[in-house]
């Protein structure tokens, strides 16, 4: 198989939904999944595309309940076309006998491919091939091409091409009682030639969109028909054109389509934009040119190579290929977060969690300018951060756990247990370590370019708000001479709070209290780093006073840290839960990665066991080095014996679930530092999370994008042990010579390296140019790179 496709033979209705999520085509203003054009949404397909950032909200009613909601919308459907001949059927694959069918993803050229042949009911032999792409380069364009050849027949072809803005939200099941019609139809018309124009507007934001799409019919490479009629129906409008065709002939449909919104800038109005723009595309092939291109200097950008391992090397790059659909350089323009699940799908409600965590240090290296853009989402939505901490009688910035159009909470009140039919509370809201994970993000963007600019304008008054926050959220605790921070939830996600207290939040989370110290830490060091000016200023703006800073000296020092057997406890009052009897669940259930819905089917509670659905504790093992880690530990007067990463590690293994595809991501990066022979075992799971939908149905909802970027991260940055801090790249390789040799570029403060790692050594060479020489250290040895040399490591 080829490393550069992702392929699918024979038509398997039950598997079209995950294919449709991985077949999907995008550029990060939009993205379209690959269901089939003449597809419309059923049990077995779904037509959706998703434009970044717009969002709509809802209100329902559900278990006498009234929630609200708000959705990535799915946009008119541009897809539809199908054929017929001599006004027999419309095509469907479910009305024809196939005799061959093939479909697959190109990766380089991010262009999707289906091939068929069929038998109709007349004994007609005929041949289908399709090809479609959204232009990487000219954003608000899509392009579809439908090929059909004749074999043993003649008569009179006739497609149906048209917009369809009869649309809704369906695609979760789980959702499905919720309300879903975010659309109102506004206005149809025709075009000049064979184009029509969709207006609709989401119905609560009153976001406009529109759609214009264009057709030529090509009989030997000329353009012409026999003859064209306007189809209306409602939101749905097209055109039937015709033409005679003979056995041996082929024709060909292309369509293209333009796609505006009300969030665009540099319009005049998404309707007009979209007409005007329709008449200057070229062909086709003109088109997918340009396109390519594009792609082809993004895959310059992300080069990976894995020697030797095919298999694995094109899971990656489909990887790769779904980050760049989601987030590009033209996501850069665009008021628009990291949503957790991609423009794929309509999974988490299109809703930006914490995935940026996964997802920034690929971009960091690569396309720093994006890492950017995707910050100033967060900075831009500062403001109710800062609301939301004082509606809860704090100071600084309490960041959303769930963030959409606005940066207010959209976690959801209620959600449906699918083991028990029961709608229960959901506590995740209760998460607010997403703001730490926001500071390390800031901080790592600033530590890969150096960009002071960005910390001086943006980063540092986040990094304060956020260190202001979890100082206001630390009470001193007398007895223990330490701080405490109280009723919160943690990474694990399992436990949102105590047995005789569910959803009020747990005590001392192990992981939150930690990277709070690092935040204090590091929001100091950010204030110290900005020009004397710019430093006076933003402290006056804020109101910091030394009090404050001397505050977040005390608590980096005196942070509590429970510790149980040894192990750091995830949590306060982890260790008097009770053990889970492992072997008489995974006998019972085979699949137990949701215990949480288990044990509520079964009307227990998954907060009285000592039980993980992903890494918690683990996560600092993700975020630090052992030397960080150790620092931290020092400053708070902890001295863990040296064996207690290892044991840590070994401890919370046994007890997880991995109901989180991120869960593999994160294990394989610490058992690379503790059991490097396992470490591969749990990369390749993490390869498999989405291509094999290694939770029986999730990705079909919507593509796991941190897992898809950690997966990539595992190479880069863990085993490799890249990391950039104290203005060095530093190498501290873990390489498992089972996966042979990797090589990948970056772009480390503006110097362009491509870094060969295998299981004897590393090099690491940098392009030619006239920038100051950066220092790299490799397990204690040091070296300059200046342009155009290499440096060696051994391993």
């Amino acid at each position: 198989m080829s490393e550069w496709s992702l392929r699918y033979t024979g038509y398997a209705p039950a598997e079209e939904r995950l294919r449709e999520a991985l077949c999907t085509v995008g550029n990060g203003y939009l993205a379209t999944r690959g269901a089939a054009p003449e597809a419309t949404a059923d049990g077995t397909h779904y037509p959706g595309t998703y434009a970044a950032g717009v969002y709509n909200r809802l209100r329902s009613d559900v278990a006498g309940t009234s929630v609200e909601n708000e959705c990535l919308v799915n946009l008119p459907n541009w897809l539809p076309v199908t054929f017929r001949v001599d006004d027999g059927p419309w095509f469907t694959p479910d009305s024809v006998e196939l005799l061959e069918y093939r479909q697959y993803l190109d990766l380089r050229r991010a262009l999707l491919v289906r091939h068929l042949r069929f038998r109709d009911p007349a004994g007609r032999t005929t041949t289908v091939t399709q090809r479609r792409f959204a232009h990487m380069r000219l954003p608000h364009v899509c392009a579809l091409e439908t090929t059909v050849a004749a074999h043993d027949w003649s008569g009179r072809l006739e497609f149906r091409s048209g917009l369809d803005g009869g649309v809704d939200n369906s695609l979760v099941e789980r959702y499905r009682d919720l309300a879903g019609q975010h659309l109102e139809f506004v206005a149809a018309r025709e075009l000049p030639g064979t184009g029509v124009l969709l207006e609709t507007v989401t119905n609560q934001s009153r976001i406009p969109v529109a759609m214009a799409a264009g057709n030529t019919v090509r009989v030997r490479d000329r353009p012409g028909t026999d003859g064209h009629r306007l189809v209306t129906d409602g939101p749905w409008i097209g055109h039937d054109l015709a033409v005679d065709v003979t056995a041996g002939q082929s024709v060909t449909l292309e369509k293209t389509v333009t796609v505006y919104t009300g969030r665009d800038r540099a319009i005049s109005e998404p309707a007009v934009e979209a007409v005007r723009w329709l008449p200057r595309l070229g062909p086709f092939d003109t088109l997918l040119e340009s396109h390519t291109l594009a792609w082809a200097h993004l895959w310059d950008r992300f080069h990976l190579d894995l020697e030797n391992r095919p298999e694995e090397l094109r899971v990656i790059r489909l990887h790769l290929l779904h980050l760049l659909q989601t987030v590009s350089p033209n996501t850069a323009e665009l008021d628009a977060g990291v949503p957790a699940r991609g423009l794929h799908g309509e999974a988490y409600r299109g809703h930006v969690l914490w995935d940026e965590l996964f997802v920034f240090p690929l971009l960091n290296l690569r396309l720093p300018a994006l890492t950017r853009s995707l910050l100033r989402y967060r900075h831009r939505r500062l403001p109710e951060a800062l609301q939301a901490a004082r509606e809860h009688g704090h100071r600084g910035a309490m960041f959303p756990w769930q963030s959409g159009s606005d940066g207010r909470e959209e976690s959801q009140r209620l959600h449906l247990n699918p083991r028990s039919g029961r709608w229960i509370p959901d506590p995740t809201r209760r998460q607010h370590h997403i703001g730490l994970a926001i500071a390390h993000n800031c901080w790592q963007y600033y530590q890969a370019t150096g960009d002071r600019e960005f910390l001086t304008h943006h980063g540092a008054e986040m990094l304060i708000e956020i260190a202001r926050f979890w100082s206001d959220l630390a009470t001193y605790d007398r007895a223990r001479d330490r701080y405490v921070i109280r009723g919160v939830m943690g990474p694990d996600e399992f436990h949102s709070g105590y047995p005789d207290a569910p959803g009020a939040g747990v005590d001392n989370n192990t992981y939150t209290n930690v990277l709070t110290v690092w935040t204090l830490l590091r929001a100091a060091e950010a204030l110290e780093t900005l020009p004397d000016r710019v430093r006076s200023e933003l402290v006056q703006r804020l109101d910091l006073r030394p009090e404050e800073l001397q505050r977040w000296d005390d608590i980096s020092r005196g942070m509590f840290v429970p510790f149980h057997d040894g192990v750091p406890s995830q949590f306060e009052g982890y260790a008097d839960l009770a053990e889970l009897d492992w072997a008489a669940y995974r006998r019972r259930y085979g699949d137990i990665q949701r215990l949480d819905r288990i044990l509520e089917a079964e009307n227990d509670d998954v907060n009285r066991y000592r039980v993980a659905k992903q890494a918690d504790v683990l996560m600092l093992f993700y975020l630090f080095s052992a030397d960080e880690l150790a620092g931290l530990f020092r400053r708070l007067g902890y001295r863990p014996a040296p064996d207690t990463i290892p044991r840590t590690i070994d401890y919370y293994l046994a007890r997880t679930t991995h109901g989180s595809t991120l869960s593999a991501v994160v294990h394989a990066w610490v058992l690379a530092r503790s059991h490097r022979e396992r470490a591969p075992e749990f990369f390749r799971h993490a390869l498999a999370s989405d291509v094999t939908d290694i939770q029986g149905g999730t990705t079909a909802e919507g593509i796991h994008l941190a897992a898809m970027a950690g997966s990539v991260d595992l190479l880069q940055r863990c085993f490799s042990g890249l990391e950039t801090r104290g203005d060095r790249l530093v190498l501290n390789p873990y390489w498992p010579e089972s996966l042979g040799t990797l090589e990948f570029s970056v772009l480390y403060q503006e110097h362009p390296l491509h870094i060969r790692v295998n299981g004897r050594r590393i090099d690491v060479a940098a392009g030619t140019g006239t920038q100051r020489p950066v220092e790299i250290a490799c397990r204690g040895e040091t070296a300059l790179l200046d342009p155009g040399s290499t440096v060696h490591f051994p391993c």
